[in-house]
């Protein structure tokens, strides 16, 4: 995209005009719809407010607001907390109008005899499996074109934090000025919710609250304002 776009649901985006030159052969492409986006017809419109942003290399386009409340999405890495279990899995919390369920199947080789028992209370790592207006978000804890967990699954220990759901979606770039600024400095684990959580795991309580604080205040700042804020919170430590 050529420029940044602000949307409101009803708009029409040309997804072709909008992607400029660098979009290559984005003609030849599947053109895949995420979060705030629907097509009517031969058209396709924005139903969310919020910020257009795509991705050139797989012709995907979404929507980016902060909505209050998370909309489960299937594909997308949540984070969770257990709060009942039945007798087929769990319920979990991922902060939408309604708790997931995540069967007890559901994980890297887990079977009938073998499968993970988890506490009320416990942080799980998962993506969104089942997401639709009729029943109730389903999630899982492994990749189902691998097989393997692929870092999803129990969070054991680290600290969890709730952020606006814009930011939590540009935590998610491998670019991200914050993470990249603390990662240059300091050994931590970082796990990433596009439900507005993160999970941090370091070698000390200082360090956790120091991660935990510099994420939650770069939400508003620009690349260089985040480099300068973590070298300020490294100098106080």
């Amino acid at each position: 995209m050529a420029s940044t776009r602000v949307v409101i649901p009803g708009d029409v985006v040309d997804t072709f005009a909008e992607a400029g030159e660098n979009s290559g052969s984005a003609e030849t492409k599947v053109l895949r719809l995420g979060p705030g986006m629907m097509q009517v017809g031969e058209q396709v419109r924005a139903v969310a407010a919020g910020v257009l942003n795509n991705n050139d290399d797989s012709n995907q386009w979404w929507v980016v607001g902060n909505k209050r409340r998370y909309v489960p999405s299937e594909g997308e890495p949540v984070i969770g907390v257990v709060v009942a279990r039945h007798g087929e899995g769990y319920r979990v919390d991922i902060g939408s109008a309604h708790d997931a369920l995540l069967p007890l199947l559901a994980f890297e080789g887990a079977t009938k005899r073998n499968k993970p028992n988890l506490a009320v209370g416990t942080v799980v790592y998962g993506r969104v499996a089942v997401a639709n207006s009729v029943m109730d978000p389903e999630m899982e804890c492994y990749n189902p074109h691998t097989g393997r967990s692929e870092g999803y699954g129990e969070l054991g220990g680290g600290f969890m934090l709730k952020c606006s759901l814009g930011l939590a979606r540009r935590l998610m770039d491998s670019k991200a000025p914050v993470l990249n600024a603390l990662g240059s400095e300091i050994p931590f684990e970082v796990a990433i919710g596009l439900n507005g959580r993160v999970w941090i795991n370091t070698e000390a309580p200082v360090t956790t609250v120091l991660v935990a604080n510099a994420i939650k205040n770069s939400e508003f700042l620009s690349p260089k304002q985040c480099r300068q804020m973590v070298k300020e919170l490294l100098e106080r430590q």
